[in-house]
């Protein structure tokens, strides 16, 4: 998932937990969803962890709870036999059917990547195969990992202490950005959002170690707790860089408080959803004169940009307190911030050692996971995200034909008509606002499985060995190609995801919905299943991701993908109303304990949950199957249906994980991902004959309808 989109995505948020720096890398403006795949900490093997209904193209009677009433939770009623036959396997923190089809996609690429490394000194020197081979081989050689020790960060570490002033500080910012260390700020190539033909360079906050700027802030307990953990961890990792023990405590206590200093600057994630807030075009000498101890032009020098005359600052108070630090904050201190990041960055993939501790923080600590992946898994993972359409191409040709591809095609043009015909009848709307909407609509581009043009890796150095080496040459790869789009017309073929990714998403800069081959798989789509439960999987899907287009972020952009206002005042305020309902709604779910859901967090995709699924019903309704209202297994069209959607969120979580993603992730828990659009649906409670009194009936006045 490229961080230079900002969209929105179906599934969870993809946290690849097992090397979290990498996924902190992007810690600014990263796109948003369906929900994602969950790559994990850890891992167990796909054998026998995918569910019957999978294979026999229909519901799995066996994952259904009828001790539970359907009009009293839904969700356990759907899934809560799945649930007690799929424990959580130890190396994950959630388990769920993103997690089963991931699985069932890895181990696609296991087989293709495998051949490429046995095969790998049979392939021409530069070709793709022969860089999966390399890399895939480079790093499931753990022996040559271990033996390496510390000893490919040692020339780094000695840059680092080399530093003597301020200049020579920037230009290691600039140098361990480039090698994927997410350190001070975040610095990407973006869409302009008020021109979105052009690609501008974009300066957001960043340089924090923990998951979110309030793990540092807040002051209850639980975060209390999990910064002492971090001081801890940070302490050993010191210690494993050689630093004596009682250095090492002080060098921890360093960063957390040079973080903190960071972290309060930092804007929340809620108010990083608003594009309003974090657009300030401004030219390089305004930004200059922000931060004036700073020099902007040797950075941009530094990472190959002297051109570079404007761009926007995301958060500008956040660079106005990075100066204020940076001229208080010793030298010494940013060094060994410094340090540490490059060690954060990087634990992944060291020698056992490292990996360890990365694992006993970011994955037991933060998301409760009991053991690590195994190697071959974080082995394909490494793959997909470094030589992702490489090895999405070998991929898509095994598992995506030309005839699946057409199919998913004819049922997204389905649910547009769907949505075009609710958009010229919404009574709530004025013509002019319509008339908008429907443009954006039609202008509203569709990427199905794979790009049309595969992406070049033809500068991406990958050897035999040693496997951090393909790593942080990866991580040039791909700075420099994002740096590169700076100043140029926009690439609106680009994809943001790799094929095989369980998922989907919509970018409102481009105005475009996409869906990978990954998830294009049963049983989310299945050509052999009934229409029910295709439109009910990826119909809802589908329509997920058109809804994030008129969402409470998506409507903010206009047809071409440029932010502009193209609502009449009233259409706007009646929106507001009508997604504040949603937000409300939220608000009132319990994640866990005393922690609830942050309904303005999760708003746009509950707004996109609502939508997309109204929409999906409504196509379903114009089926011959669903006219014919013949019964299946024992249930309606209708019913099947709902159920196909609520077997879609079926899965459970540890708590540590619940306490993350109801911080962090703007997609709600799976379980009330059903319980909160179906319980404003009429449809749904007339299927299950579910009455106003039941849990799963919002009384008329509370229900919440936009689209």
């Amino acid at each position: 998932m490229s961080s230079s989109l900002r969209s929105a995505t179906f599934g969870f948020l993809l946290l690849a937990l097992a090397a979290w720096p990498a996924a902190a890398r992007a810690q600014t403006n990263s796109p948003t969803c369906l929900g994602l795949e969950l790559a994990s900490p850890g891992g167990a093997s796909a054998k026998g962890q995918s569910s019957a209904a999978t294979s026999a193209h229909g519901l799995n009677p066996a994952d259904f709870d009828r001790s539970v009433s359907p009009c009293q939770d839904f969700f356990d009623f759907t899934n809560g036999g799945w649930i007690k036959a799929h424990p959580i396997p130890a190396a994950f923190p959630a388990w769920n059917l993103f997690s089963e089809l991931a699985m069932r996609n890895r181990a696609v690429l296991r087989q293709i990547l495998d051949q490429e490394a046995a095969g790998r000194a049979k392939a021409a020197p530069g070709s793709n195969d022969r860089k999966l081979g390399d890399f895939y081989a480079s790093c499931m050689n753990t022996a040559a990992i271990d033996a390496a020790g510390i000893r490919p960060l040692q020339p780094e570490l000695r840059r680092i202490e080399a530093i003597r002033n301020l200049g020579e500080l920037e230009a290691e910012v600039a140098r361990l950005q480039e090698m994927g260390a997410g350190v001070v700020f975040g610095f990407r190539s973006e869409q302009d959002f008020k021109n979105s033909t052009q690609e501008i360079a974009n300066a957001a906050q960043g340089g924090l170690g923990l998951p979110d700027r309030d793990d540092y802030l807040k002051t209850d307990p639980h975060s209390v707790e999990l910064r002492q953990e971090y001081v801890a961890h940070m302490t050993r990792m010191f210690g494993l860089l050689g630093d004596p023990a009682p250095r090492a405590a002080a060098e921890a206590k360093a960063v957390m408080a040079l973080e903190t200093q960071l972290a309060q600057a930092s804007m929340t994630n809620v108010e990083r959803r608003n594009p309003d807030n974090v657009y300030h075009k401004m030219a390089l000498t305004e930004f200059q004169a922000l931060t004036p101890h700073f020099s902007w032009k040797r950075y941009l020098a530094g990472v190959g940009l002297p051109g570079v005359a404007s761009l926007n600052v995301s958060q500008p108070k956040f660079f106005e307190a990075l100066d204020h630090d940076l001229a208080t904050v010793p030298l010494s201190e940013w060094k060994t911030y410094l340090r540490w990041h490059l060690v954060h960055a990087l634990a992944p993939d060291l020698s056992t050692p490292f990996v360890d501790e990365n694992f006993a923080f970011y994955g037991r600590t933060l998301t409760g996971a009991q053991q690590i992946q195994p190697r071959w898994q974080r082995c394909v993972q490494a793959a997909d995200q470094h030589l992702g359409e490489a090895l999405g191409q070998k991929y898509v040709a095994r598992t995506f034909p030309p005839s699946a591809k057409a199919a998913a095609l004819k049922m997204v043009h389905n649910l547009i008509a769907i949505l075009r015909a609710d958009i010229e009848t919404l009574p709530w709307m004025q013509p002019a606002t319509r008339q908008a909407a429907l443009h954006k609509l039609d202008k509203m581009a569709i990427k199905i499985g794979y790009p049309d043009r595969w992406r070049s890796y033809a500068a991406y150095r990958v050897v035999a060995g040693p496997y951090v080496e393909n790593i942080v040459a990866g991580d040039k790869f791909s700075f420099h190609r994002d740096l590169a789009r700076i100043g140029k017309p926009v690439n609106r073929a680009r994809w943001g995801m790799t094929p095989p990714t369980v998922n989907a998403y919509y970018n409102p800069s481009m105005n475009e919905i996409v869906f990978p081959a990954g998830i294009l798989q049963p049983p989310f789509f299945d050509p052999q299943a009934d229409d029910a439960l295709n439109y009910g999987g990826i119909g809802a899907v589908i329509g997920h991701e058109m809804t994030h287009g008129f969402d409470d972020e998506g409507s903010k952009f206009d047809a071409s993908g440029n932010l502009h206002n193209w609502w009449t005042p009233a259409d706007l305020t009646n929106f507001h109303a009508r997604a504040q309902c949603v937000a409300h709604q939220f608000d009132t779910y319990v994640a866990i304990g005393n922690v609830h859901e942050n309904g303005q967090l999760v708003l746009g995709e509950s707004i996109a949950d609502l939508g997309g699924l109204t929409i999906a019903y409504r196509a379903f309704e114009q089926t011959p199957e669903f006219k014919a209202g013949k019964r299946i297994q024992g249930f309606t069209p209708q019913q099947r249906f709902f159920l196909a959607f609520g077997r879609i969120w079926e899965g459970e979580e540890r708590p540590q994980y619940v306490r993350l993603m109801a911080k962090i992730n703007p997609h709600p828990l799976g379980r009330y991902r059903v319980m909160g659009p179906l319980s404003n649906m009429e449809p749904f409670a007339q299927a299950f004959g579910c009455h106003g009194k039941d849990a799963m009936v919002r009384p008329p006045a509370d229900q919440c309808k936009i689209w």
